[in-house]
C-alpha cells in the first residue's frame, strides 16, 4: 500500500489516515477529493449526507457497502455513488486494509473531516481505539449534524 508521507498535511480522521487531494476552496464548483487509508474492519456508523452526494472510488482493497439497505461489494478500480439523502456505510474487508477516494461537492463532508481530524503524527494509521464510548458517539453525532450529516445506525461488523 502506498505511503502517504509525501502528501501534504495528512490527518487522522477517526481510524483513517486522510489527505485532502483537492479542497473545496481550490475550484469554482466546490468539489472535494479526499484520499483515505483504513485498516481491516474499519466501518463508520450508518449515516446520511443531507447536502451532497458522495462518490467512493476504490484504489486498493475490498469493501462491503450497505446503501439504502442493499449490500454491495467493491474492489480496486470500482466506483460507487451514494446519493444525498440515502443511508450508507462501508466495511473494509481486506486484511491489508483499504484505500479509496471520496468525492463530494459543496464542502460539508470536507469541513466535517477537518473538524473531526487531528494532524497525523506519522504517516501510518492511528492506533485502533476500540469501539467508541457513548460520549464519543454523542460527540460524533453532534459534530456530523453541524455539517448536514445524520448518524442513523451502527457501523457494519
Amino acid at each position: 500500500m502506498p505511503n502517504l508521507s509525501t502528501s501534504p498535511n495528512p490527518l487522522w480522521f477517526l481510524n483513517t489516515l486522510v489527505v485532502v487531494r483537492v479542497a473545496t476552496a481550490d475550484g469554482a464548483d466546490g468539489l472535494s477529493v479526499i484520499e483515505h487509508r483504513a485498516p481491516y474492519g474499519d466501518s463508520p456508523p450508518l449515516h446520511i449526507h443531507r447536502t451532497e452526494d458522495e462518490v467512493f472510488h476504490i484504489l486498493d482493497g475490498q469493501f462491503g457497502f450497505m446503501v439504502e439497505g442493499q449490500e454491495r461489494r467493491l474492489g480496486a478500480g470500482e466506483t460507487l455513488l451514494t446519493a444525498k439523502g440515502v443511508p450508507h456505510t462501508y466495511h473494509v474487508e481486506s486484511a491489508s486494509g483499504g484505500r479509496w477516494l471520496t468525492i463530494t461537492a459543496h464542502g460539508d463532508f470536507e469541513r466535517f473531516v477537518r473538524a473531526m481530524a487531528r494532524p497525523a503524527e506519522r504517516s501510518e494509521l492511528p492506533e485502533p481505539a476500540g469501539p467508541p464510548s457513548a460520549d464519543a458517539v454523542k460527540a460524533l453525532t453532534a459534530m456530523a449534524a453541524k455539517f448536514g450529516i445524520e448518524i442513523v445506525g451502527p457501523p457494519l461488523h
